[in-house]
């Protein structure tokens, strides 16, 4: 994988970010919810905002579309430290709502910036608000989900792949198998994009088991 060859560092950089005040969020949020994982990942995700949980405990996915996220990659043979895991947002919305055009604006470079200093190799977007960031087109992920795309990112380029947010599932059961389906074709994907060196895609195993119950917790509207 590449190494980071700047002199900031993705945890330094991180540091940084945890007192940005570009937008309005900084004044209802706990704190800053940067990312987590492996700071030169092949595989990144990037969700949407921090909700409930990720705001107290500043790590992203940690609710129950988190879980679901665990077993999918359970599914194909890797855990949350084996990729990265970030959101367009770094705070939460107050009462999950979606983020605001300005928001976003403020925010972006955060993520362009963790995704410059990892360099992954492939780059799956979960929801619209991230497709339609990191693609540069309006498609929603009705549309797109499943199909990768070559874009530039952080100057290098990358496979972005397309997913349906996993709260989808939760809220939307039937869209289970499909987001499964999805997910169990990253193995081929990592395989197209692996150079001498890196590890092996894992064998899939679709997971079976029954998505999180949902917590008690408002969700957020544009994930399909």
């Amino acid at each position: 994988m590449a190494a980071v060859t700047e002199l900031t560092t993705l945890a330094e950089y991180g540091a940084e970010v945890a007192g940005c005040t570009r937008c309005a969020l900084a004044q209802t949020r706990t704190q800053v919810v940067f990312g987590s994982g492996s700071p030169t990942a092949d595989l990144v995700f990037v969700g949407e905002a921090p909700g409930f949980h990720e705001d107290k405990q500043g790590i992203p996915f940690v609710g129950a579309a988190g879980q679901l996220l665990v077993k999918l990659l359970a599914g194909i043979g890797l855990e949350r430290d084996d990729v990265y895991i970030a959101n367009v947002l770094k705070c939460r919305p107050p009462g999950n709502r979606d983020p605001q055009a300005e928001e976003i604006e403020a925010c972006e470079s955060h993520l362009f910036r963790q995704i410059e200093l990892i360099q992954p190799r492939v780059v799956a977007t979960l929801g619209n608000f991230a497709t339609k960031l990191l693609s540069g087109k309006p498609d929603g992920i009705t549309t797109v989900h499943g199909r990768e795309q070559h874009v530039t990112l952080g100057g290098s380029q990358v496979l972005l792949y397309p997913l349906f947010h996993p709260a989808a599932a939760l809220y939307t059961p039937r869209m289970l198998d499909v987001l499964a389906a999805d997910f169990a074709r990253l193995p081929e994907l990592m395989g197209q994009v692996a150079t001498s060196g890196s590890r092996p895609a894992a064998a899939l195993q679709v997971p079976t088991a029954e998505a999180p119950q949902v917590n008690a917790e408002p969700a957020q509207l544009g994930l399909f």
